[in-house]
């Protein structure tokens, strides 16, 4: 034993003991998993007895032939898809392996720039050559799928986010349509999706709209474990083979069996009890956004492709003074501290409050009763200035990253601040070195690591793209409000190349 071992090890805290001590503290949960900690609806929970590992008679999920095997094509079944596999590393393994599995080293993969982290990681891993197609309002727009793959031939893959953190959806049907002309597959991160397709309150799965490879995360939407994913093919122009090896690869040789058996027990719950658990579920949420929606300070943010299992509420303009503003992170804090509601997220200018199937009148009730209360408060401020434009929040602040561009000009100049791939700018970091600069110095400046605000885990600055001032000063503002930005190795600075 190292000196000290035995004392720090009393110190420590027992991570099963802290998780049970929260789990009686009356923090209502508006984020994932959407198990929501509900074990009365799930009608099951899950201890030791059931960790086990690949014994005779429970199948083996790296080869399956058996119970495994059988649970995957149920879940295929269930979801529209040709072929489903459960992933135990979340829907991370499933976008690395997707993408991996759908280009060769070195190709053009044309990509929304409000993708997950996992995303620009396979880009980096494979060597991809990326082209970025940026959201408008939120959405990814057909027309422009249309004419970058016109205007790039060379482009093997296609991969877009629907739903965006906020609920934003694309018109997944048309983007299919026009990826296919080419010969090409689509990928689509429809991780916040997985509820999609139960109930017609709620958006199609992509499954059943032409895309060629689906990853759905259940433990975001659905009464799942964290982790817990599915993987869904379709059609021919996806590679399966080389998806199912990348899969085999990245995801755990030992996966966990009551992973699995929270995937297995999550599609059966929405494959049998879909109807009547969503109907009471659609319920209760057009009620609390029927109330949400009368406030008069707060706002419901939706468009009008939208997922409305999101609460997504944002606050109101109180001037220009900054000592007038609330923001996003304080609405956060509100909830959190006096009303013991955990948000999924803030932004600057609004939260995002994650519901599911699991949760119940109380909770909904809390969390309105909640808003209304901040909502006459704010309505007293003298200084308030009432703004009902939504777009504004939308535009400004939903990726909360300013890549949702309303302005055709202003986009297009963000295009131009791409320099270097990320694989290209690894190799121009051993060429001319990098140094670590505060946010108010890098703008104009090539980035050499990634910098995001976590969740939701969408990159705002890339490795290889020059650092717009904007950006900088925005990064500077959001690190004084509070968030956590990760990815960058020092604090309040970022690596940039050296005369890059």
């Amino acid at each position: 034993m190292y000196r000290g071992q035995g004392d720090r090890r009393d110190m420590m805290e027992h991570l099963y003991r802290k998780l049970k001590e929260y789990a009686n503290t009356g923090y209502y949960p508006f984020h994932m998993p959407g198990h929501k900690r509900n074990t009365a609806l799930i009608g099951s929970e899950l201890p030791y007895e059931l960790d086990i590992t690949e014994i005779d008679g429970f199948d083996d999920l790296h080869h399956s032939e058996g119970i495994l095997k059988e649970l995957q094509e149920y879940a295929a079944c269930v979801y529209h898809a040709e072929e489903t596999h459960y992933l135990v590393n979340g829907s991370t393994v499933g976008l690395l392996s997707a993408v991996m599995g759908s280009t060769n080293s070195g190709d053009c993969i044309l990509m929304a720039r409000n993708c997950h982290k996992s995303v620009y990681n396979a880009v980096f891993m494979n060597q991809l050559h990326p082209i970025y197609i940026y959201p408008e309002n939120g959405a990814i727009n057909p027309g422009e799928v249309k004419r970058i793959l016109e205007e790039n031939p060379n482009v093997k893959s296609v991969v877009i986010t629907s739903p965006t953190y906020e609920g934003v959806v694309s018109d997944v049907e048309r983007i299919a349509g026009i990826v296919h002309e080419k010969g090409i597959p689509l990928i689509m991160d429809e991780a916040h999706g997985a509820h999609f397709g139960f109930h017609p309150y709620f958006p199609k799965n992509s499954n059943t709209l032409g895309a060629d490879i689906v990853i759905h995360s259940l433990h975001k939407t659905l009464p799942s474990l964290t982790q817990t994913a599915l993987l869904h093919m379709n059609g021919e122009l996806a590679n399966r083979t080389d998806i199912r090896e990348y899969v085999h690869m990245l995801q755990s040789s030992s996966p966990s069996y009551i992973l699995m058996a929270g995937i297995d027990e999550c599609v059966r719950f929405v494959g049998e009890r879909s109807s009547d658990v969503f109907d009471n579920y659609v319920k209760r949420l057009e009620s609390v956004r029927k109330r949400i929606s009368r406030l008069s300070v707060l706002k419901l943010i939706e468009t009008e492709k939208y997922d409305r299992s999101k609460i997504v509420t944002a606050v109101g303009n109180h001037g220009d003074e900054d000592i007038n503003r609330f923001t996003g992170k304080q609405l956060y804090d509100v909830l959190k501290d006096k009303y013991l509601l955990q948000p999924e997220m803030a932004s600057g200018s609004y939260v995002v409050l994650m519901t599911s199937p699991a949760d119940t009148d109380e909770g909904m009730e809390r969390l309105v009763s909640a808003l209304e209360e901040i909502d006459g408060e704010l309505a007293k401020r003298d200084k308030y200035e009432r703004n009902n434009s939504l777009a504004r929040y939308i535009v400004q602040d939903s990726d909360t990253y300013q890549y949702i561009l309303k302005d055709k000009k202003e986009r297009d100049h963000q295009k131009n601040i791409y320099i270097y791939s990320p694989s290209e700018t690894k190799r121009q970091r051993l060429k001319k070195g990098c140094e670590s600069v505060e946010w108010k110095m890098c703008g104009g400046k090539v980035a050499a690591e990634y910098a995001y605000i976590y969740p939701p885990g969408i990159p705002l600055i890339v490795p290889g793209e020059r650092i717009s001032e904007k950006i900088a000063e925005e990064m500077s503002e959001y690190e004084k409000m509070g968030f956590r930005i990760e990815g960058t190795k020092v604090k309040g600075k970022i690596e940039v190349l050296i005369n890059g």
